[in-house]
């Protein structure tokens, strides 16, 4: 699938960072992102339990042409407990609510938010499939999955993008999926392209993130291995000063760098931030600086997994304890 090389990822706006804006904010920012030049946004069943589709429903209502739109089944809220259920019938259902709350009689990306291993991973694509032929959507898109599992669900369908994180500090996807998605035509899109706000430079003091920020769980973030990787921000700020951008346009500008096929989706509640981060996708940097800036952040030098234990057991991507 061609999609623009940024977009906008819609979580923030409604959990996961601090205190999300209120849906009029939102729905501002969002409607702003568009008249800025945004065409890609990307949404899920699981964001805010549906309130994210409703807000960017509103906020692409009278607009839906100007946008590529990407949303997600498979994970939600099941009486107030995330539940991963990849059954036929679950997505089935999944994306109906999801065309209703995003008001659209077509989804032009669908993923599967997270493998249910209880589910073979061909049956759950293969419902995703028959939403294709339907017409209720336009391309099937896998999350957080391995090499192994997106081979499994090419056997059943064309599979249009693979969404894993990846960054600087996250290069899981170096064990094989960015070679994987090129060689299958998908494309690979990456979240948390800037590391949580890790590499935005946003990040002064983890005890400073609100009660429910996601990154408190985060191993990174810890106090175990937080100074470690703050030590490493220094030399950051050198080398972003040296490539003449914002912290944040050099971590987008090197994952682009990463492969024609690999797109990123930044999130934020900010238009000013919105429009530095499309201007990566402009920016000319020098190859020196971006490969100094890949051994500066990387798997060698950032302290901490990026999952606890118990958030582990629900990604499937390669990891580098498999492969050492």
């Amino acid at each position: 699938m061609n999609l623009p090389r940024i977009g906008l990822g819609c979580m923030e706006l409604s959990h996961a960072y601090g205190v999300p804006p209120s849906f009029e904010d939102g729905l501002r920012m969002l409607r702003a992102s568009l008249d800025a030049g945004v065409t890609f946004l990307d949404t899920a069943t699981l964001y805010g339990a549906g309130r994210n589709e409703e807000l960017v429903g509103a906020a692409i209502a009278g607009r839906r042409d100007e946008i590529v739109l990407a949303s997600k089944g498979g994970m939600a809220p099941v009486d107030g407990v995330k539940t991963i259920d990849g059954r036929p019938e679950t997505l089935s259902a999944q994306v109906d609510a999801s065309l209703q709350r995003l008001g659209v009689d077509h989804i032009d990306l669908y993923y599967l938010h997270r493998w249910d291993p209880n589910v073979p991973i061909g049956d759950s694509v293969g419902a995703l499939a028959d939403a294709v032929a339907a017409g209720k959507i336009g391309g099937i898109g896998l999350s957080e999955i391995s090499v192994a599992l997106l081979h499994e669900a090419l056997a059943v369908a064309p599979i249009a993008a693979v969404q894993n994180e990846y960054s600087l500090w996250t290069r899981n996807a170096e064990i094989g999926m960015l070679e994987a998605t090129r060689e299958a035509g998908a494309a690979f899109v990456a979240f948390s392209p800037v590391a949580r706000g890790f590499l935005a430079d946003a990040v002064a003091d983890p005890d400073a993130f609100a009660p429910k920020d996601i990154r408190r769980s985060h191993p990174r973030f810890m106090a175990d291995n937080w100074p470690a990787n703050a030590a490493l921000l220094p030399a950051w700020r050198a080398l972003v000063a040296e490539a003449g951008c914002t912290p944040a346009q050099l971590a987008l500008a090197w994952v682009l760098s990463r492969g024609e096929h690999v797109v990123a989706i930044p999130g934020t509640t900010r238009i000013e931030h919105l429009r530095e981060d499309l201007a990566a996708a402009e920016i000319v940097v020098d190859p020196t600086i971006l490969a100094r800036a890949g051994e500066l952040i990387s798997t060698a030098t950032v302290s901490g997994p990026r999952y606890n234990e118990a958030q582990s057991l629900e990604v499937f991507a390669e990891t580098f304890e498999e492969v050492a």
